[in-house]
């Protein structure tokens, strides 16, 4: 697999297995980010699922990059987690699932091709569940909203700003903390 396309300044990264519960929120996300906001040119927003090293082109291409996943932490399920530079690899290679092992495989692979990000960002959830299942817990499917907005802040501190799409004349002044609205939630 190749990118495609010629090399983007910022990349968001949605992640994780939408079969196994909670694990599947950096997917959900990432596909709420792009109802709720434009992507500009040079961002490239993509459900890279449990796709591993396949994703490497797509890694690689960019300077900058969000990736978006749930993530072990010793807090409530459903609490925000960020992550940035040398954080971010050892939080994947715990292997809260078995895409992560793809995941960290993944960062090694651009370290080691001298290809990695110059600024690199983990946000996400921690999970509640793992188990088989297509649903989200009620703790993070009710957080889910709030990681968007965070997500598009963090953009925005990395120089990208996403602006909202409007829902329609009344919706064209919303910011990233009305999301949730804009989405219909």
């Amino acid at each position: 697999m190749t990118s495609g396309d010629r090399p983007v300044p910022f990349l968001i990264l949605g992640l994780g297995n939408v079969l196994c519960g909670d694990d599947g929120l950096g997917c959900a996300a990432v596909s709420l980010l792009l109802k709720a906001y434009e992507v500009p040119e040079g961002v490239r927003v993509l459900d890279g699922g449990t796709l591993g090293l396949a994703l490497l082109p797509y890694l690689e291409d960019a300077r900058k990059a969000i990736l978006v996943d749930a993530i072990r932490a010793e807090a409530p399920p459903g609490s925000f987690v960020r992550l940035e530079g040398d954080e971010v690899a050892p939080a994947l290679a715990g292997r809260l699932s078995p895409h992560q092992v793809g995941v960290a495989d993944l960062l090694d692979a651009a370290r080691w091709r001298d290809r990695y990000p110059s600024r690199l960002v983990l946000l996400g959830l921690v999970p509640q569940t793992l188990d088989l299942g297509l649903g989200r817990s009620p703790a993070v499917e009710s957080r889910l909203p709030g990681l968007v907005a965070r997500i598009a802040e963090e953009a925005a501190r990395l120089g990208h700003d996403l602006p909202p799409k409007a829902r329609d004349e009344s919706a064209a002044s919303h910011g990233p903390g009305d999301v949730a609205r804009i989405l219909g939630l």
